[in-house]
């Protein structure tokens, strides 16, 4: 019984970061996330009691493993200056993963206080990553430099997701260019 609950959760989340990667906050639903599932609508709210519930959770569960995947680009590179480009490298290749689709969706959305918090505090795990780099490379402030760092990813995360003229590979190189020449000083 346990195991097919957790796998219903499973189903459920798998749907939920399908419709907010499809459709943004407005498409999930509980009446989407039945019909994606196959579970009748109050079977739904056996498993969450809102939809700030289900995001709650999605980000307890995508966040740890986007932000795994940015830590082992960041433990395969050499130096300092190469992890600070893995750590720009990794969550710009992350952008088209639909993870990251519907953390994006996510984010845009009016959360309670809890998922917003959720949330930062995940953020706030990405930043804390690349302070030691950075202090490495001789930054006074490098928790400040990390803060700043991030601010060119969540911009160019931003220029991707729209979609506009650019490549998303010409705006990787660019952001990579910017946060290295930021990083040298």
């Amino acid at each position: 019984m346990a195991e097919h609950r957790s796998m219903q959760r499973g189903a459920l989340l798998d749907a939920a970061r399908s419709l907010l990667s499809e459709g943004g906050t407005e498409a999930l639903t509980f009446p989407a996330l039945a019909e994606r599932t196959g579970l009748a609508r109050s079977s739904v709210y056996e498993y969450f009691r809102s939809r700030a519930a289900v995001v709650e959770e999605l980000c307890e569960v995508d966040f740890p493993v986007w932000a795994a995947e940015v830590s082992a680009a960041m433990e395969a590179a050499d130096a300092p200056e190469a992890q600070v480009e893995a750590y720009v490298r990794r969550q710009l290749a992350l952008v088209g993963d639909r993870r990251h689709r519907a953390v994006v969706a996510i984010s845009a959305s009016e959360l309670d206080a809890g998922a917003r918090e959720k949330i930062r505090a995940a953020h706030g795990g990405l930043v804390a990553m690349i302070v030691e780099a950075l202090g490495a490379l001789g930054h006074q402030e490098p928790r400040l430099a990390a803060m700043l760092l991030q601010g060119i990813v969540d911009a160019a995360v931003r220029r991707i997701e729209l979609g506009v003229a650019e490549d998303p590979e010409a705006i990787t190189e660019a952001a990579v260019a910017m946060a290295l020449r930021g990083v040298r000083g």
